[in-house]
């Protein structure tokens, strides 16, 4: 989900890049949730009204702010460049369709058709950060009559807040070796596997999807090296909280299960 951006001044490229990044804190924790409740849906219907909640929850804290930031700060100046006003049409759109697909998730139905709402979420919000990144930003940030740092202005909803960055400097490991689970069965362990995702969206994906699941119950990650790195992040986001009892250390795959506590 990185994009090179042309910008007519470093002001405007740095920016760019923080909205860019905060992009992708967004699509990874949205993925994470998702996956949560898709397999929730799947193996254990009883928790997957729960994990819609947070998901719900999530877009109505961070998702949806984000989109109302946009159509009231870039995409008024980015319809009125050369060419662009189609483009900013479609984009609107977009966000009616966000919505909508949140909406139908506010509305707890079967939990087949809550997963299908879901993830057809995720994929057009995916799209649509894509377009914003290659597109929209680019457009703005090279426009010599346009100041993007300026829009922006210290918005947080479009800029996030550094909490990954804040949180990769705990000193906290997170990993003692313990489960504390009672050494229950992965096999009704709901299964987060990152190795084929981006490396940009990794750590916000594994993020989304701790905070989905519920007190008492685990999740099993499966990484491709040992995530010390992570471990550390997560403990530093949610001190004593998560009990992590490694299941398999390598050459190919890493698996750790988490219990919530």
């Amino acid at each position: 989900m990185s994009t090179l951006t042309i910008a007519t001044d470093p002001e405007d490229a740095t920016a760019a890049e923080a909205v860019q990044a905060h992009h992708t804190q967004l699509a990874g924790e949205l993925a994470g949730r998702v996956t949560m409740l898709v397999t929730a849906a799947e193996k254990d219907p009883a928790t997957a009204d729960g994990i819609r909640s947070g998901l719900v929850a999530f877009c109505d804290r961070d998702l949806l702010p984000h989109a109302t930031a946009e159509e009231s700060t870039l995409y008024p100046v980015a319809r009125e460049l050369p060419g662009a006003r189609l483009l900013i049409d479609g984009m609107l759109a977009e966000h009616r369709r966000i919505g909508a697909l949140v909406d139908a998730l506010r509305a707890a139905g079967p939990a087949a058709r809550t997963a299908a709402d879901a993830r057809a979420l995720q994929v057009l919000f995916e799209e649509h950060v894509e377009k914003e990144n290659g597109l929209i930003l680019p457009l703005l940030a090279g426009a010599p009559d346009v100041s993007l740092a300026g829009l922006l202005g210290g918005m947080h909803e479009l800029l996030g807040g550094g909490e990954d960055e804040e949180a990769a400097s705990g000193e906290g490991g997170g990993c003692g070796g313990t489960c504390g689970c009672g050494g229950s069965d992965d096999t009704d362990v709901p299964e987060l596997d990152v190795r084929d995702v981006p490396h940009s969206l990794r750590h916000a994906t594994v993020f989304g999807a701790l905070e989905a699941v519920p007190a008492g119950r685990a999740m099993v990650l499966v990484a491709p090296h040992d995530p010390l790195p992570l471990l550390r992040q997560i403990e530093g986001r949610h001190p004593g909280v998560f009990a992590v009892d490694y299941r398999e250390r390598g050459p190919e795959a890493w698996r750790l299960l988490f219990t919530r506590r």
